[in-house]
């Protein structure tokens, strides 16, 4: 039998356990609350509620977006202001369109399990040229170097823009743990941003290490109850040189340009 000092000496010991924990959990919590951001709502624009939007990217102050779904899927220009399609071109019925983004003055869009992605002419949407890679295609941005692709996973890769050739993959972590579902992407002064499929909130990733950075919360941003199981938010653009960010989804009403106060 323990004799009784011994006894209150274990449990001093599992209470400075109990409270380490605690302390650990309660600095964990913190630092989650220090890395998300809210987005806050400064325009709202019309978009297409009939666009499955799976790629979105702006240029000259000009809208472009891919949509989805087989037998409905395209690649589109936009007046932002008013959401009118300025020109469209419709992709075949055997393509989903996936990923889109605006590399030297000619635009790149991703299809999903097809492995073929398609380089257009800005002006006249005229195919230049079709590429190859592996896997599925999800999100698409660029560094000013290299295309960088997502499929689904924790894996981003970086692919060389003449070969098409993976030079440079990273894994998504947070603590350590695998980041999934990377959907479309953007890259923003030096960060890669992605929605994170069937969630309000953007990843904001280290391009070199893949650590995440940040959280973007645009949880109250379209309320889940005025949309389908579907209906998820999707789509990143950021206009470089005028400094407007913006966001919207699948068959969402609209297209809304936000900022992040504390970036």
């Amino acid at each position: 039998m323990f004799a009784l000092p011994s006894i209150r000496r274990l449990i001093a010991a599992a209470l400075l356990v109990a409270i380490s924990v605690l302390i650990a959990w309660a600095q964990l919590d913190s630092t989650r609350d220090q890395n998300r951001l809210p987005g806050t709502v400064v325009a709202t624009y019309p978009h297409d509620p009939s666009a499955f939007t799976q790629g979105l990217t702006v240029n000259k102050g000009e809208i472009y977006e891919s949509t989805g779904q087989y037998g409905n899927s395209s690649l589109r220009r936009t007046e932002l202001e008013t959401g009118r399609i300025e020109k469209i071109v419709e992709l075949s019925d055997h393509y989903f369109g996936e990923g889109i983004t605006v590399f030297r003055d000619q635009l790149y869009q991703l299809t999903w399990r097809s492995r073929i992605g398609f380089i257009y002419d800005l002006e006249t949407f005229d195919v230049i040229d079709t590429f190859q890679f592996s896997g599925e295609g999800w999100g698409l941005t660029n560094d000013s170097e290299y295309l960088i692709i997502s499929d689904g996973s924790s894996s981003i890769r970086f692919l060389d823009p003449e070969t098409f050739s993976v030079i440079k993959r990273i894994s998504v972590r947070e603590n350590n743990l695998s980041v999934t579902q990377l959907n479309e992407l953007e890259y923003v002064d030096g960060e890669i941003w992605a929605n994170i499929w069937h969630e309000d909130r953007i990843a904001r990733i280290s391009p070199r290490t893949g650590e995440i950075l940040g959280w973007i919360d645009l949880s109250g941003l379209y309320p889940r109850s005025a949309r389908g199981s579907e209906d998820v938010m999707n789509g990143i653009a950021f206009d470089r040189e005028r400094r407007r960010l913006f966001v919207t989804g699948k068959n969402w009403p609209s297209l809304f340009e936000i900022k992040i106060t504390q970036l």
